[in-house]
């Protein structure tokens, strides 16, 4: 027995060898500062494109101060579930408010986004249902999928046709439709309205995960519902709040007897303690601040303008992309590392994507804006990618 333990220890760092050797290792970055566009690591200062805060609110001092009133009015942890004692007037306050926010009649707070995409579809799909997911969503949907037991479908990026061909002979009680709204890596937004309309003609609820849209789509940061002008009783939307919002969580807005479903089935709402509420109370000033300060999605306008027009010479090609997710596509994981450790060397942060988190021969640069970049610091990394194009 000890024999086998100790082979299969083996096992795994040859795994993990075999998985360095093909650059597809990852490892950890070590902030020693807030979250911000300018961190502090190992005791070097770098210029940042790497953090998904798009509004840049994660260091804002109003949502500091929030914390901190929050944890001297409601203490630091919940305690429970939200089915025991955890569940806080605050958290229930903010559930109010993200509904009326996003135009939904009820939401329900989740730990992660992960949380929320799991607790969604295993409490509402079944065997003998079915889900159709584009063949770039986020890992969390897929996951949530194969949890689910449902007939599993996916369709090419975005392609709609095969996506109806695929409905159309579906006979399932029960019939799903599951997309990012904004891809996470490609930084192309799902065409939610056309989503709409065949889950309408086919008799079939729509899951838009706005984790990337949420506070930074639409008429005052109120997502991709909001951009595309659409509204259902078919979709099931779920949002992060530690990307743009700055803070932490995700939540799930629909019809009432969807949230009342999850509040009784989705175990990974019921089964965990809730977050703390001075988190909630924090993201009630988040939500103040994302509805009032527009300037924030107009910089964020300005920058990708700018960045389009820094890296237009490159040899590199830059994804069509409005959002602050702007990839640029190396090729093969070599080049993507080299490229990314080269910035670091001149002081900028910028991640190499590598597979299975992008298709293999589609390794890229993820460069991340937020509203708390300057022109001046899109012109560096502008200037830093064009030498290193020229090497």
């Amino acid at each position: 027995m000890l024999n086998d333990f100790i082979e299969q220890r083996e096992q795994l760092r040859e795994q993990l060898r075999v998985r360095e050797s093909k650059k597809l290792y990852r490892r950890r970055l070590t902030l020693e500062s807030p979250q911000q566009t300018h961190v502090l690591m190992a005791g070097c200062e770098y210029l940042a494109f790497c953090s998904n805060d798009y509004l840049g609110l994660a260091n804002h001092p109003g949502l500091i101060e929030a914390a901190c009133e929050g944890a001297r009015q409601y203490g630091v942890g919940a305690g429970a579930s939200h089915l025991i004692s955890g569940h806080s007037s605050v958290h229930h306050a903010l559930e109010e408010a993200l509904a009326h926010f996003t135009g939904f009649p009820r939401a329900l707070l989740f730990s992660t986004g992960y949380m929320a995409n799991a607790g969604v579809i295993t409490a509402l799909l079944d065997r003998g249902d079915t889900i159709f997911a584009d063949k770039l969503n986020h890992a969390s949907l897929n996951d949530a999928a194969l949890v689910s037991r449902a007939r599993f479908i996916r369709y090419s990026h975005l392609d709609l046709a095969m996506l109806e061909r695929q409905l159309a002979v579906c006979q399932s009680r029960r019939k799903l439709v599951m997309t990012d709204a904004v891809f996470s890596m490609d930084g192309d937004v799902a065409p939610a309205a056309s989503l709409l309309a065949l889950c309408e003609k086919y008799d079939a609820w729509l899951m838009l995960d706005d984790a990337h849209g949420f506070g930074v789509l639409g008429s005052q940061g109120r997502g991709t519902v909001s951009h595309f002008h659409i509204s259902s009783p078919r979709i099931i939307y779920m949002a992060t709040l530690g990307k743009a919002a700055g803070v932490f969580g995700a939540f799930v807005a629909a019809q009432p007897e969807v949230i009342e479903t999850l509040i009784q089935h989705a175990r990974s709402y019921v089964y965990t303690t809730a977050t703390p509420p001075l988190l909630s109370h924090t993201l009630l000033k988040s939500l103040t601040l994302i509805e009032d300060e527009e300037w924030r999605r107009e910089r964020l306008t300005q920058l990708v303008a700018c960045l389009k027009r820094e890296v237009q010479s490159l040899h590199w090609r830059l994804l069509p992309s409005v959002t602050p997710i702007q990839p640029l596509v190396i090729g093969g994981n070599d080049e993507a590392l080299e490229i990314s450790n080269a910035l670091r060397e001149r002081g900028l942060l910028v991640p190499a994507i590598r597979p299975p988190t992008v298709p293999q021969g589609s390794a890229r640069l993820r460069i991340s804006l937020s509203a708390s970049h300057s022109t001046d610091d899109v012109a560096r990394l502008g200037t830093a990618l064009r030498e290193l194009d020229s090497v």
